[in-house]
Formats: structure tokens, C-alpha cells, sequence
């Protein structure tokens, strides 16, 4: 692989890392949990002793949350560490806003407990797709 090559790579993948804060805030969760291979995991940071498998369980997690309920997934520090052309390993951090819709209000009311920090680690593979996640590890940083 040539570094032109691997810079696709990177840039495809860290993409996909910003994509999926988007869309997690705009609550597009069948989007979301297509960018999960089909026996992909996710591991909440805040749930890290329950790992969630699959894209159809990752899906109904995803649809289970409040539907008042509002995030805001400020991410930085996207690095990616390409093993191979199909293999590749990715790091982030970010910061995650929450709050609650309240009526017709249009701007939610923000939590008095303070954000979320956190990292994700992520094991992404290429298939015919696309770079999927195979694994996405939530690691709280701080707490409240």
C-alpha cells in the first residue's frame, strides 16, 4: 500500500467517525447501525460491562432511547492507525451533551450533571459496503 493509499484510508474512516456523531445527534439510528458490520459490537461508555452485538441488537438499543431525550457529540482527535487495506484501527475523543425536549420548545433543556468525556476505540474492516465498525469501545475519561 502506498501512502496515497493510506491517506484514502484515513480520511474515509475518519469520515465515518464524524458522520456517525451526526447522526447520532439527529437520532438517525438505522443509519447508525449500518455502519456496523452485521455481528459488530458497541460498548457504551457509560455501560462498558454490557457490550451490545450485532446490528439488529445495536438498532433496538438505539430505537429503545427517549424520544425527548437530545445529544450533542462534540468529537475531536481523530486518529486511525491503517493495519491493511481492509483493516484498521481508529481512536477519538468526545465530549457528549445531553438534555431533554420540554414541550413544543424548540431548544432543549440541558442536564444540570455535567457532559459526558469520553473515547472511543474502534476496530473498523472494509467490505464490499464500505468500512464498517466491527467494534466500538466507549471509555468514560472523567466522571462526574
Amino acid at each position: 500500500m502506498n501512502s496515497e493509499q493510506r491517506r484514502a484510508i484515513e480520511w474515509d474512516i475518519s469520515c465515518l467517525i464524524y458522520k456517525y456523531a451526526n447522526l447520532n445527534d439527529e437520532k438517525r439510528w438505522e443509519d447508525i447501525a449500518a455502519m456496523y458490520c452485521e455481528e459488530g459490537q458497541m460498548i457504551r461508555p457509560v455501560a462498558p460491562d454490557q457490550p451490545i452485538i450485532g446490528r439488529a441488537a445495536i438498532l433496538a438499543s438505539f430505537r429503545a432511547r427517549p424520544a425527548e431525550r437530545m445529544t450533542r457529540h462534540i468529537c475531536s482527535n481523530v486518529v486511525v492507525t491503517v493495519e491493511t487495506a481492509t483493516t484498521a484501527m481508529a481512536f477519538s475523543n468526545y465530549l457528549i451533551y445531553g438534555g431533554m425536549r420540554v414541550g413544543d420548545e424548540p431548544v432543549p433543556v440541558l442536564d444540570s450533571k455535567p457532559p459526558v468525556i469520553c473515547a472511543f476505540h474502534d476496530r473498523l474492516v472494509y467490505t464490499q459496503d464500505g468500512w464498517c465498525f466491527a467494534l466500538r469501545k466507549g471509555v468514560t475519561l472523567f466522571r462526574a
